[in-house]
């Protein structure tokens, strides 16, 4: 049974799922009728500074695999059409560096401030953690309508701490800065 979590809400993969290895974040959206926009995820692993190690630790559409070979991501999809994931990342949780402390996803509107886009014009969005080898959701987070002012926003992140990994639900928007503002944060 998936475990549904709310804003900040968290959960501890390695006590609560021993043995997890190979995930799968699955990010999701419908959009408004009439308001047609292509989001983008992106992944930033960043270490205990909240930095990337190097800008290869920055994974979008441009560049699909870490450095490392942790994390793959499977494509751009630009529609946003249809009832599954809109766009997905896979993870291998044993190979992430371990100079990576968290791994950050993050959901950005392309050219949102020339099409005036933003969160607003979404319903139903969310990410969930899903199980590669056993075929099965883990948690859920869905995101409310809070953010519609926003063109980027931190769906959800892994935190490693010690050998343990968690995942917290952030659903935190910056403003109109786009991926361009997540970049120069993290980079």
């Amino acid at each position: 049974m998936s475990i549904n979590l709310k804003k900040g809400g968290s959960f501890n993969l390695s006590k609560e799922e021993p043995g997890l290895k190979k995930i799968m974040f699955g990010l999701g959206w419908e959009m408004k009728p009439d308001s047609p926009m292509d989001l983008d995820a992106s992944v930033f692993l960043v270490n205990g500074s909240s930095k990337l190690p190097s800008d290869s630790y920055f994974v979008f559409y441009n560049n699909l695999k870490s450095p490392d070979g942790s994390i793959q991501h499977t494509g751009d999809n630009r529609t946003g059409f249809g009832d599954d994931d809109d766009e997905m990342i896979l993870c291998n949780l044993d190979l992430i560096d371990r100079n990576v402390d968290e791994i950050l996803v993050a959901v950005t509107i392309h050219e949102a401030e020339t099409r005036r886009h933003n969160f607003g014009l979404l319903q139903q969005a969310y990410i969930r953690l899903y199980d590669v080898e056993n075929k099965r959701e883990v948690l859920r987070y869905d995101l409310d309508a809070q953010n519609s002012y926003d063109a980027g926003m931190v769906f959800g992140k892994l935190q490693r701490q010690g050998s343990e990994w968690k995942f917290v639900a952030v659903g935190e928007g910056n403003g109109m800065n786009g991926l361009r503002g997540f970049v120069e944060k993290y980079a």
